[in-house]
């Protein structure tokens, strides 16, 4: 059940009062700009889901659902906008979908009680609920991205990357940016070479990274790239006659919107991934039979089993699950943000649970605490086959090296609450 409003009509709706009365999800969805292309398919997954509890269930806990859509077009100033203009609609839980907007919107959304949810995106450091008392980025974040790549790369090599190349492309922004450090103290610990080549947005210009790529010949080349970026890449990887079972993106980078303009010269490029793929699940049924075959979908209905699609859907799924552990946890349908949030902390997601939602073995388990807001980081890797034009996941979900991780996370919270003066948020 979702309702497409400017941030104009926004205003007339939420003056008007009661018509937000019941649950409300805000969409700050980007259909428009140059990310489109993503945006879309994922916002589509993340309404359809509710508009299918909502014609299934009945809502959550016997409140129907609202899915109110501000369109941000990617912009960090429209999606500040868009929050300010809808938080007094009593939404529970935001997921700006944008590394620029996460960091603007942290001490927004702190200092007025509501969470924020940035799975697989914006300040990785976030996972330390101690600090960030109402930002959570379950299942895992960008550092355990970065973690697993390298995990991959040790076990094609025997568990050794000494004296490999390792080269990172990647968007010329705080996203593209985020796995830096990563990389590098992996780098000291596994001996490997990194080389860092940054992409301007909006991306369509690489031949000098690409020029550089071929005349260093790394072993290996990650991206963290977003939107058109990820077409040239892989397109200009081709080119050079990289080859793209050493090529591995971000989950960002590994939709089909990015390997289809390649055609088969984009067979077996890579790419990380915290949830599953394809629509091969019992979920899917009712989203046809509620949503698809009753003209209720949020888009065309073109985008349903797309990676960016199920990523949309599988985010509305863990805000849902939360909001029915807030249910529980105080006691009432009709929560607020506030309790939102203690739900959020409380989350626990088990095999068990999935397997009952129509989405089994669809993604990792993992277990929020005050302390853990990010879950336990296990990630797969999946490979694009282009005869078959479908994404495969050819690892179990592996967790990410929290040896290097967790000191990362640790130092640049610590410095993040004294730049701030944030009190500790756990007992």
């Amino acid at each position: 059940m979702k309702m497409k409003l400017t941030t104009l009509a926004l205003g007339a709706v939420l003056a008007a009062g009661p018509a937000l009365a019941d649950l409300v999800f805000p969409s700050l969805s980007y259909r428009t700009g140059p990310y489109a292309a993503g945006g879309i398919p994922f916002a589509d997954g993340y309404a359809d889901y509710f508009t299918l509890l909502n014609e299934r269930d009945g809502g959550i806990g016997g409140e129907m659902i609202q899915v109110p859509e501000c369109e941000t077009a990617y912009n960090t100033e429209k999606g500040v906008e868009c929050y300010e203009s809808l938080k007094d609609g009593g939404g529970l839980v935001y997921q700006p979908l944008s590394t620029g907007i996460t960091y603007q919107l942290i001490p927004k959304v702190t200092a007025d009680d509501i969470p924020m949810l940035t799975s697989g995106l914006g300040r990785t450091s976030a996972k330390n609920g101690d600090v960030f008392s109402h930002v959570f980025n379950f299942p895992a974040n960008y550092w355990d991205g970065a973690s697993v790549a390298i995990k991959y790369m040790l076990d094609q090599e025997g568990g050794d990357l000494s004296g490999k190349k390792i080269a990172l492309v990647y968007h010329n922004s705080a996203y593209g940016k985020e796995p830096i450090r990563t990389l590098e103290e992996l780098s000291e610990k596994h001996g490997y070479e990194l080389s860092l080549l940054p992409v301007d947005h909006p991306g369509q210009e690489q031949k000098s990274q690409w020029l550089q790529i071929r005349r260093d010949r790394p072993d290996y080349v990650i991206m963290y790239g977003w939107g058109v970026m990820n077409q040239v890449a892989i397109q200009e990887a081709a080119n050079i006659r990289f080859p793209m079972d050493k090529f591995i993106g971000i989950w960002w980078s590994g939709s089909e919107n990015d390997v289809l303009p390649a055609g088969d010269a984009a067979d077996g490029y890579k790419a990380l991934t915290f949830h599953n793929v394809g629509s091969d699940y019992p979920l899917y049924d009712d989203l046809k039979t509620y949503v698809i075959d009753t003209g209720k979908t949020a888009g065309a209905g073109d985008q349903v089993g797309t990676v960016l699609y199920n990523r949309g859907m599988y985010a509305a799924m863990l805000v849902a699950e939360a909001a029915k552990t807030a249910q529980e946890i105080h006691g009432t349908s009709a929560i607020t943000p506030g309790q939102m949030r203690d739900g959020m902390e409380a989350l626990e997601i088990t095999e068990e649970k999935m397997v009952a939602l129509g989405l089994p073995n669809f993604g990792p388990e993992f277990k929020v605490t005050c302390q853990n807001h990010g879950g336990n980081g296990f990630v797969a890797v999946t490979q694009w086959d282009a005869s078959a034009k479908e994404w495969k996941l050819i690892t179990e979900f592996v967790q990410s090296d929290q040896e290097v991780i967790q000191p990362l996370i640790d130092e640049d919270s610590a410095a993040f609450a004294a730049e701030n003066n944030v009190a500790s948020n756990c007992e």
